[in-house]
């Protein structure tokens, strides 16, 4: 683990309030159904990498926006409640983000975030952090806070990784500084214009400019693809078998245990073989951050 500054990974990012419901099927367009009792769980995809990667044991800062609200005090409490610095963690004008999050009989979810205080979140915000970012091996990065704020962080740091989630048009600058650009099957087919073989995804990816690349395929694991790699070869990565009671929040607690990794030196495909194990792990359990296992637990894997 880097001795060279006091955190290993920084992230920059959202911090949302989840209001999760069970439903026995997802609705069609234009359609209702019924679903459980509402549950409040901390989330956001900033906030659940770094408490997945605090969970771990990894040292992790937070720079971030939430509202002065109730929802706010939930989402600080529970990253305190993981170690999580809050120093940059800055007190809103305005409501806490929000996701909208319905959960079928396998798992699986469909998502609707509303940004709140997220999209308040500067590129000055993150310049009056310079030195917090500077200092760490590793910025995890994502795309519920504005781009200008996410280019200028990735400018700062010294290692980029970038969970492109949800996916949407970015500059070359921002790919060419990522090492790796995370993205899911989903996330790569509309970052491409098509869907394929991870394998070849992967490379059409990479030669977009990242430094690195991985694609997440849930129970199947991931793909990665490396500059520096020998003939740009693209490495499988498995992941253990469990059975998904919900998959909320599983990418953010793969890409959080990948920047860990990354910060206290390991190669890539190890540090994703990792991940997996960690994404693993977090789907046995319901909601996101509740969901993320300790060290001892992915052991067990």
């Amino acid at each position: 683990m880097s001795s060279l500054g006091e955190h290993d990974v920084v992230v920059v990012g959202s911090a949302n309030a989840d209001l999760v419901v069970q439903v026995d099927r997802h609705p069609a367009p234009g359609e209702t159904v019924l679903g459980s009792e509402l549950a409040v769980h901390p989330g956001g995809k900033g906030a659940n990498q770094a408490v997945a990667a605090a969970r771990l044991g990894a040292r992790v800062a937070l720079l971030g926006r939430v509202g002065a609200d109730g929802h706010g005090r939930l989402l600080r409490e529970s990253l305190e409640r993981d170690g999580v610095n809050l120093g940059h963690l800055h007190d809103t004008a305005a409501a806490s983000g929000i996701a909208m999050i319905a959960v079928g009989p396998q798992g699986d979810n469909s998502i609707i975030v509303a940004p709140g205080a997220n999209a308040r979140l500067t590129e000055g915000d993150v310049l009056d952090a310079a030195p917090l970012l500077r200092s760490a091996p590793v910025v995890s990065l994502q795309l519920e806070i504005p781009l200008p704020a996410v280019l200028a962080a990735a400018r700062l740091a010294r290692r980029a990784v970038l969970n492109l989630s949800p996916a949407v048009p970015v500059p070359d600058e921002l790919l060419a500084l990522c090492d790796p650009l995370v993205v899911n099957e989903h996330e790569a087919a509309l970052l491409l214009g098509a869907s394929g073989a991870p394998d070849r995804q992967a490379r059409e990816l990479l030669a977009r400019g990242p430094r690195s690349v991985v694609i997440t395929l849930g129970a199947d694991g991931a793909v990665v693809a490396d500059m520096v790699a020998e003939d740009g070869a693209v490495h499988a990565v498995p992941s253990p078998r469990v059975e998904a009671v919900d998959t909320t929040g599983a990418g953010d607690a793969f890409t959080g245990a990948l920047a860990w990794r990354l910060a206290a030196g390991e190669p890539l495909a190890r540090a994703a073989a990792f991940a997996a194990r960690v994404g693993a792990a977090a789907v046995r359990r319901a909601g996101a951050q509740d969901s993320y296992p300790t060290m001892a637990e992915v052991e067990d894997l």
